[in-house]
């Protein structure tokens, strides 16, 4: 491997670079770069994840796409008898994870229930079958209209969150580069 090729971001104390071969100096000081380049990704992960909305962003997209699959899934087989229609539920569960009034416990054992409201990290979307024993079709419990109305209401929500999110970033690139957003 040439090394000249790598860009150098910064230098750190103790590097040699040997076109044939390394020193234990430049391994050392090649360790400790890396681990200055961990600190600082653990940082801006910190920054991205616990300090913006984007968490939030990333679980109602992904919420969005798990149900864009399940109202597919349940207008594929609108002709097939027996089926029953699936759900997915999402919103209440991050209403109460982000309802602040709650109390939010701690789990001090794995066995134990989680007290109070929710973390958002744990607030994942959830496909269900849901107890519903009408058959407005007559041969199952899809109906069509209603699917693509779900459909449609997905697309929008799913359309809104990326652009959501598209802001977010904005945000961020205009203060690492000091400029001020727009509003």
């Amino acid at each position: 491997m040439i090394l000249d090729d790598i860009p150098v971001i910064f230098t750190a104390p103790k590097i040699t670079v040997w076109h044939h071969g390394c020193s234990f100096a430049s391994v050392q000081g090649l360790v400790q770069s890396n681990r200055i380049l961990f600190r600082i990704g653990i940082m801006l992960s910190e920054l991205l994840f616990n300090k913006t909305d984007l968490p939030i962003v990333t679980k109602s997209l992904d919420a969005a796409m798990l149900r864009s699959r399940v109202i597919a899934n349940n207008i594929a087989n609108v002709n097939t008898p027996g089926f029953r229609r699936t759900e997915v539920s999402f919103e209440n569960e991050l209403r109460q994870a982000l309802n602040e009034t709650s109390l939010q416990g701690s789990q001090t054992d794995a066995r134990h229930l989680t007290p109070g409201r929710a973390d958002i990290g744990a607030v994942a979307p959830k496909a269900y079958i849901p107890n519903d024993p009408t058959q407005p079709s007559g041969i199952n419990n899809v109906d069509i209209d209603n699917e693509m109305a779900k459909l449609a209401e997905t697309q929008i929500q799913y359309d809104y969150g990326i652009k959501f999110g598209q802001q977010i970033f904005k945000k961020l690139n205009a203060a690492i580069q000091e400029k001020s957003m727009p509003q």
